[in-house]
């Protein structure tokens, strides 16, 4: 009897160092590795708001914030900026028209909210700052579009160029790091998250008078390196890669995706994104995944690259690979969205409602693009799991394609009429979290 329950025992810590969302803990922006999934076989494929199917609980949420919400030990933690005066409402759809020179008028409040798991309620409400924004932002952007990162005893909170704030777990400042406003693209601001790694963390200003990349220490906030970067805007969440040769620090650019070691030293760069990058790198099977796909841009790359690089490797104008680069889909890459891979299979959500599939090692085209809907903007990056990749659009509806060779939409899940999502979810456990502008939802499985 000891024995089985000694082999039992064995089972369940085996799930959860595979799969560290089955312990409830999301600790980053989409999770575990960046990757966006869950092996937990207990979370929902349905639900709809107005039957109420799967809907555990909902709260209303204020202010603005884009940002992903984080778990740990039972409790979501994540950011938001309440206006006192009048913010012009985002419009659902696609960005252009969106630039705005002048911040919205009236005094802000950036604030971090933590919530019970369980049930939703309201645990603590920390302000880190007032006033008056200095920067402005595009329409459809936000104050708060930086995801959190922890360690499962802190907060690394970061709110572009107003600063980063480290918080314990019950809302208790222990250090802050104050910026400075730069000028972004067209004043669209900042979104770029933070990323921890051991005692290091890691912070991405990609804007239009001096990009740094600067490594702080966890415990104090003490500038330990920074690296400037001959770089204009990006908002691109960067990544640490553990491979069989070394460790790197990715950090995607329009410039140069440029890659470092965890000292700040540049050890290798590529070319050929598009004008604009957003999404977030991520690895398996020591391949490095980075993806670039501005909507207007022909470049469109999709690149899977070995360890051990350095110099440039970038791909000539006819070149689909190299000796660092496996392979190479040019016109492949979403704009805001990141890629999931699932299965062997990775999976590309495009921003006007498109959907397509290519094979992780190989880069083969499985499926060529194909429609999910027509007028319907899709923001958020697609996340996985119960062997369906789920895609939520700006109106709260949530496409289910089954993971496959074939392209199968096998449902279509709602939430409130009224609900704008540009946030990507985030998974705790059996319980899928979302944030839209109005709300912030826990769904489960009925």
């Amino acid at each position: 009897m000891k024995q089985q329950l000694l082999v039992l025992m064995s089972l369940v810590l085996t799930q959860i160092a595979v799969n560290p969302a089955v312990a409830q803990q999301w600790h980053q922006f989409r999770g575990p590795g960046s990757r966006g999934i869950s092996g937990n076989n207990q979370l929902p494929i349905s639900w709809d708001y107005e039957s109420r199917e799967g809907i555990h609980w909902e709260v209303e949420t204020e202010g603005r914030g884009w940002s992903s919400p984080i778990i740990t030990s039972g409790k979501i933690y994540y950011t938001t900026v309440v206006n006192e005066g009048q913010t012009e409402d985002a419009r659902k759809g696609l960005y252009f028209g969106g630039d705005r020179s002048k911040p919205p008028a009236g005094v802000h409040h950036w604030l971090v909210i933590c919530r019970e798991l369980k049930s939703g309620k309201l645990v603590w409400k920390k302000e880190v700052h007032k006033g008056i924004p200095v920067g402005s932002v595009h329409i459809k952007n936000s104050y708060a579009s930086e995801t959190a990162v922890t360690d499962g005893e802190r907060l690394y909170v970061s709110f572009g160029h107003l600063g980063v704030f480290c918080l314990d777990l019950d809302g208790q400042s222990i250090w802050e790091r104050r910026g400075k406003v730069a000028k972004t693209r067209h004043d669209w601001g900042t979104a770029a998250s933070p990323v921890l790694y051991k005692d290091q963390l890691f912070i991405v200003d990609d804007n239009e008078e001096q990009s740094l990349l600067l490594a702080l220490d966890k415990n104090t906030g003490k500038e330990l390196w920074q690296a400037k970067r001959p770089e204009g805007s990006n908002w691109a969440t960067p990544f640490v890669w553990e491979n069989s040769r070394r460790t790197e620090l990715v950090t995607p650019g329009t410039g140069m995706n440029r890659v470092y070691s965890l000292e700040g030293e540049l050890l290798y760069e590529f070319g050929g994104n598009s004008s604009i990058t957003i999404a977030t790198p991520y690895a398996e099977d020591d391949l490095l995944f980075v993806s670039s796909g501005y909507v207007l841009d022909q470049k469109k790359p999709l690149f899977a690259i070995k360890p051990g690089a350095s110099g440039d490797i970038s791909l000539k104008d006819r070149e689909t690979s190299n000796e660092y680069i496996a392979w190479c889909q040019k016109q492949a890459a979403p704009y805001n969205p990141s890629t999931v891979l699932y299965e062997g299979r990775i999976y590309v959500l495009y921003d006007r409602g498109f959907f397509a599939c290519f094979d992780a090692k190989t880069g083969k085209e499985i499926y060529a693009k194909q429609r999910l809907n027509a007028g319907r903007a899709f923001t958020s990056s697609p996340w996985a799991y119960r062997g369906h990749v789920f895609c939520i659009n700006e109106f709260g509806e949530t496409y289910v394609i089954k993971a496959g060779d074939e392209f199968e939409v096998i449902g279509k899940n709602k939430l409130h009429v009224t609900d704008m999502a540009m946030a990507t979810p985030s998974i705790a456990d059996a319980q899928l979290i979302i944030r839209t502008a109005e709300r912030l939802y826990s769904i489960r499985q009925k």
